[in-house]
């Protein structure tokens, strides 16, 4: 099972490393093997949340999210993105970009560091909107019950995720602009984490609307199934399967993809701390891309989320902090261990939050992991 799961990510890591070593000697092998590990720690709760999602989707659409999506994840935010960044930051042509990135790597590294503030804007907020959302909704099984509850109660008022969002977005920009007014020399970039933040709520309310209306689409198609398939049981006659509507597994996996490229802003920016030559960081942070890939199959397989109750619930948490951790960058440096340890730590506390519970359980003789009780977690 993780071998089937987990052999390409094997592969990858072998022709990874062997192409690092060929490319830039044994300094070369070490530094993508530090940004494969950095890649896997930041994005372990991504892999979590999108297990949630991705174990509603059928077997096609898992595939088509390791080979395709691999593609996007790997190429597109690992590749391509930094590119893109620099060809807009300064105004300059794609292949100028990346003729910059071989030749010029210390302009190139300063260039997507000028840009960080409009990316941080953008990824902080998107995630900030999947985590308010995730805790004003009210939920069967709580974690952190004197926390989640009084929150649940909040959550009935309409838009209010959207009006924090804001806000948050609103004191980002005040006091990065503050601090540019004090600070001679600081370019006041205000405007930009305005735009590109408001620029990450509305991907994350188009996106995220889309998904969710054809996620409700396709709970009706299952509950009609099941109807077909009750009402074949009584006369006898046999009942054809129905096919799920495209666009809903569509939009589902692009949602997808919008939260993956979310989640590696953080991982791409966190690499020139440790190098900027883009050949190395895309090895380095496309392995670690695809051990993600992977590991959100497992836990799809495995049901991990259904018998760890606490797990999601862990990784949202660190979507927050994460989306904190992102808007505070906007203005001050936070080394990406911190970053790290954040995400690592709480899911580590909920995993065994999960694992108490489970005993609980089995000693009160009570139902499996899919029991809807609410017990304390007590961490």
């Amino acid at each position: 099972m993780v071998l089937k799961t987990f052999g390409w990510s094997f592969a990858v890591t072998a022709l990874g490393l062997v192409a690092a070593v060929f490319y830039g000697g044994w300094t070369g092998f070490g530094i993508v093997a530090i940004l494969s590990v950095l890649e896997i720690s930041l994005s372990f709760d991504n892999a979590v949340v999108n297990a949630g999602i991705l174990k509603k989707m059928s077997a096609f659409w898992q595939k088509i999210f390791l080979t395709i999506g691999i593609l996007i994840a790997v190429f597109g935010m690992r590749l391509v993105f930094p590119v893109v960044i620099v060809a807009i930051s300064a105004k300059i042509g794609p292949i100028e970009a990346v003729d910059l990135a071989f030749n010029n790597p210390n302009l190139y590294e300063q260039l997507v560091t000028d840009a960080h503030p409009a990316i941080a804007a953008f990824g902080g907020m998107f995630l900030l909107m999947i985590f308010l959302d995730f805790i004003f909704e009210d939920r069967d099984i709580k974690w952190l019950g004197w926390l989640e509850r009084p929150l649940a109660k909040l959550g009935k008022i309409d838009m209010l995720s959207v009006c924090i969002a804001l806000i948050v977005l609103l004191v980002s920009a005040t006091t990065f602009a503050m601090h540019a007014h004090q600070h001679a020399g600081h370019a006041d970039k205000s405007a930009t984490v305005l735009l590109s933040g408001v620029a990450g709520l509305v991907t994350y309310l188009i996106v995220g609307g889309l998904s969710g209306y054809f996620e409700n689409r396709i709970e009706e198609e299952e509950e009609r199934e099941h109807e077909a398939e009750e009402a074949a049981k009584k006369t006898g006659k046999p009942v054809s399967a129905v096919v799920l509507a495209g666009k809903a597994a569509f939009f589902m996996f692009l949602y997808l993809e919008v939260l993956d490229a979310s989640f590696s802003f953080d991982g791409v920016i966190g690499a020139f701390a440790i190098t900027n030559d883009i050949v190395l960081m895309a090895l380095g942070l496309g392995i670690g891309a695809m051990y993600v890939r992977s590991l959100t199959v497992y836990l799809v397989r495995q049901g991990t989320l259904d018998d760890y109750v606490y797990l999601e619930h862990g990784a949202h948490y660190a979507i927050g902090a994460l989306a904190i951790i992102l808007l505070i960058t906007i203005q001050y440096q936070i080394s990406e261990i911190i970053t790290g340890l954040v995400g690592v730590v709480l899911i580590a506390a909920s995993f065994w939050s999960s694992i108490r519970r489970n005993k609980r359980l089995a000693a009160e003789g009570g139902g499996g992991s899919g029991d809807k009780e609410e017990l304390p977690s007590g961490v």
